[in-house]
C-alpha cells in the first residue's frame, strides 16, 4: 500500500500539525513515511500545505504531486489542487468554509463541516483534527485505535492538556 496525502489550507489552520500526526501514526504502525511541509511567507494567514506519504515500501520522493487523498481547508486550496488528485482518489472538503462543490466526477468526495463541528465540541481551532478523523474512517490509511501514541508524538509536553481535546476532535470527525 502506498498512499499520497496532500493537506492544504491557510496558515494557522493546523495543516502541518494534521500531516505530522498522520505521519507519526503511520510510523508507529511500522509504515514507511514522509512528511514535507510547505507554507507561504506569511505563515499565519498565508497558504500552507503538506505532503504525507504512508507506504509499505521505502519512499523514493517526499513530494506528492498526484495525491490519492486531498484534504482542503479553504477554497483557494480546492481550486488549486482539485485537478491534481488521481482518478479514483478521495477529496475531503471542510464544507463550513467551502461552499463550492467538487467539479470532478471521477473522485470520491466527502463534505464535512469540520469548522462547525470543532466549535460544537468547544475546540474551534481543531477543525484540522476533525478532518483527520474523517480521513481515518473513510480511507483506513492509519488505524483508528491507539490515537494516544500518535498524539504523544505531536502534542508537546507543554501542551499535554490538549491531548484529550485533540482525541475528541478526531473521534468527532470519525463519527461524522
Amino acid at each position: 500500500m502506498n498512499t499520497g496525502i496532500l493537506i492544504a489550507g491557510f496558515g494557522g489552520q493546523g495543516v502541518l500539525f494534521a500531516g505530522k500526526f498522520l505521519a507519526y501514526k503511520g510510523l508507529l504502525e511500522g509504515r514507511q513515511v514522509s512528511w514535507l511541509p510547505s507554507y507561504g511567507p506569511e505563515m499565519r494567514g498565508g497558504t500552507a500545505n503538506c505532503s504525507v506519504i504512508l507506504s509499505d515500501d521505502p519512499v523514493g520522493s517526499p513530494i506528492v504531486s498526484k495525491p490519492d487523498v486531498l484534504i482542503v481547508m479553504n477554497l483557494p486550496s480546492l481550486d488549486k489542487y482539485e485537478d491534481a488528485v488521481v482518478p479514483g482518489g478521495k477529496i475531503f472538503v471542510d464544507s463550513t468554509l467551502i461552499e463550492r462543490k467538487v467539479r470532478r466526477t471521477d473522485v470520491e468526495v466527502h463534505y464535512i463541516s469540520a469548522t462547525a463541528l470543532a466549535k460544537q465540541i468547544g475546540a474551534p481551532t481543531l477543525a484540522n483534527m476533525v478532518m483527520v478523523g474523517k480521513v481515518i474512517k473513510e480511507t483506513g490509511v492509519v488505524d483508528a485505535a491507539d490515537l494516544d501514541a500518535g498524539l504523544e508524538k505531536v502534542v508537546s509536553a507543554r501542551h499535554a492538556d490538549l491531548k484529550e481535546i485533540n482525541k475528541k476532535a478526531i473521534r468527532t470527525g470519525f463519527d461524522a
